[in-house]
């Protein structure tokens, strides 16, 4: 069986490479010069820097799995997690689970006495639920049923959810961030862990994926259009054949990709009414390393930017990322420079001289983790034919993980349905 993997981002990686260690002929396809899709490397002035700041965190199985596979996980460091933003902290102790978020919480700074008493009868209530909501709404009104104060969702809950599922609280997924805090913060003592990578996601991923499969990725083919043929399916562009195709693209695409495929209408309608959420990233290049405490700081409560040490990539690099949309859009990008700065140096002290900075917006970054979106499953009403992505059917936002679940979903679907 022949099989065509469609996009090279983290779900169609996670498929070719399940696909080709099982021994089946696949070809990954690629429109642009890397892979990677929305989490890649790119150059800036000589220095190899990622698109975007990506967190990961040990709940990842799959995602680590993949860099296991791949042999880059020495690239990656792990921290217990701390969170960390101006007059809070959260930090979780070497304990085991759930001793490490209860301890957590009883010492967490910045909190009254009746906040983390609420975060624990609240995290208590989700577990004795077993993480399954009645009915789905959105994080904010959920929250506000289970009595959560203001101060606690500012410090704590809405960092989470928009850092997890790039969507406010107002709008957020009660369903999708219950998920999240299951295996996160309810999950063993390793799931709650950071884990960033100290490299170049270029180098993690991309680079790695080309020395593995070589010559079955084919970079800068633009598939066009899929349509049935005698052996299959079509690939209009590179004007292939498969037998199986995993359309692992981003999602706006599939209406155009499926216009010849009447039994995919329903799906392509509902993916292209998605709405999208934004990531913006700004890299600042210092004359010096400034002195961070802690590789990862919030800069302030709720909707607020986060900032990351980056000095595995360039001495003296800072990555800070705002997530989602917001009035930050709209600023001309010097202001925003100069705001974010400030911020930063409210943290840390005095900066060394700025030698260079950059701004990075993914407009599309993310799908919007809204109540009771319809996903499609990765099996398609067309034989052989399949979807992979963080959007499919699955626990997750959209995430590495999502899509690296998906992606492996899809090998796993095609190697038991041949």
């Amino acid at each position: 069986m022949t099989v065509a993997v469609v996009g090279g981002g983290w779900a169609g990686i996670a498929c070719a490479l399940e696909l080709a260690e099982a021994g089946r002929a696949v070809t990954l396809y690629e429109a642009a010069k890397q892979l990677g899709g929305r989490a890649r490397g790119l150059d800036w002035n000589g220095i190899r820097i990622d698109n975007g700041q990506h967190l990961m965190i040990g709940a990842y199985a799959e995602t680590l799995r993949l860099l296991r596979h791949l042999g880059t996980d020495p690239l990656l460091e792990r921290r217990r997690l701390d969170l960390r933003v101006p007059g809070f902290r959260l930090a979780l102790p070497k304990l085991p689970a759930p001793l490490h978020l209860a301890s957590g919480l009883l010492l967490a700074r910045g909190l009254g006495l009746a906040d983390k008493l609420a975060a624990a009868r609240f995290m208590q209530a989700l577990k004795a639920s077993r993480f399954r909501l009645s009915e789905d709404t959105t994080a904010a009104e959920w929250l506000a049923r289970y009595r959560q104060p203001p101060a606690l969702i500012d410090k704590l809950w809405a960092p989470i959810c928009i850092a997890a599922l790039n969507t406010p609280v107002e709008a957020a997924s009660a369903q999708v961030f219950c998920n999240v805090l299951r295996d996160s913060l309810a999950g063993s003592r390793a799931d709650s862990d950071l884990v960033m990578n100290r490299a170049d996601l270029g180098r993690l991923v991309g680079d790695a994926v080309l020395a593995r499969l070589g010559p079955r990725v084919r970079l800068g083919e633009k598939i066009t259009r899929i349509t049935r043929c005698a052996t299959g399916l079509h690939l209009a562009g590179p004007e292939q054949e498969s037998e199986q195709v995993v359309l692992a693209v981003h999602p706006g695409r599939l209406p155009a990709l499926l216009g010849g495929l009447p039994e995919m209408a329903g799906i392509a309608d509902a993916v292209a009414g998605y709405a999208w959420q934004p990531i913006l990233t700004l890299w600042l290049r210092f004359a010096a390393p400034p002195v961070f405490p802690f590789p990862m700081l919030g800069l302030g409560d709720g909707h607020a930017p986060w900032a990351f040490e980056r000095n595995d990539l360039a001495p003296g690099l800072v990555a800070i990322v705002m997530s989602a949309d917001g009035p930050h859009l709209r600023q001309p990008a010097a202001q925003l420079r100069d705001a974010y700065l400030a911020l930063l140096a409210h943290a840390l002290g005095t900066l060394p001289e700025l030698l260079d900075w950059k701004t990075i917006t993914e407009k599309r970054a993310t799908w919007s983790c809204t109540p009771n979106l319809a996903r499609p499953d990765n099996a398609t009403p067309v034989p052989g034919l399949y979807l992979a992505g963080d959007y499919t059917a699955g626990d997750y936002p959209a995430t590495l993980e999502g899509a690296a679940r998906s992606g492996v979903k899809c090998a796993r679907l095609i190697l038991r349905n041949p």
